[in-house]
């Protein structure tokens, strides 16, 4: 569903703040983002599939197998990249893989380590 004109201009104005306030990290976003890697991926995965139609039609028009044979694996190799390159994807927000982080990445914590913690803060504020 599109963007009514008045959710539009909410997302161009926080857009602004955001190259306002942090435009390294706008930047990094605006170059490496989603939407960029995939969107490439796609257009090519999607040419690809068609040119693997044009040779599977055409093998048929021709009776020959081979030339369907090998644009029914161009379709089928190309969906496959389609799909692994947006698994592959960075999340927004996210770095891509090979960057390095400035920060250390938290672990998630287990149900028990919480449970743990809980506890251990109850007793500090009981006075035990």
């Amino acid at each position: 569903m599109p963007l009514s004109e008045h959710e539009q201009r909410m997302l161009e104005q926080m857009e602004r703040a955001l190259y306002a306030e942090d435009p390294k990290f706008a930047s990094a976003l605006e170059g490496n983002g989603l939407r960029t890697y995939t969107r490439r991926r796609v257009y090519q995965a999607v040419a690809g599939f068609l040119v693997g139609i044009a040779l599977l039609m055409a093998g048929m028009v021709a009776q020959l197998i081979w030339i369907s044979v090998v644009g029914f694996l161009v379709m089928l190799g190309c969906a496959v990249l389609a799909v692994t390159g947006w698994r592959k994807a960075p999340k927004p927000g996210e770095q891509p893989k090979g960057h390095t982080r400035r920060h250390p990445v938290r672990r998630k914590r287990t149900v028990m380590e919480r449970i743990e913690d809980r506890w251990q803060r109850r007793r500090d504020e009981q006075g035990h």
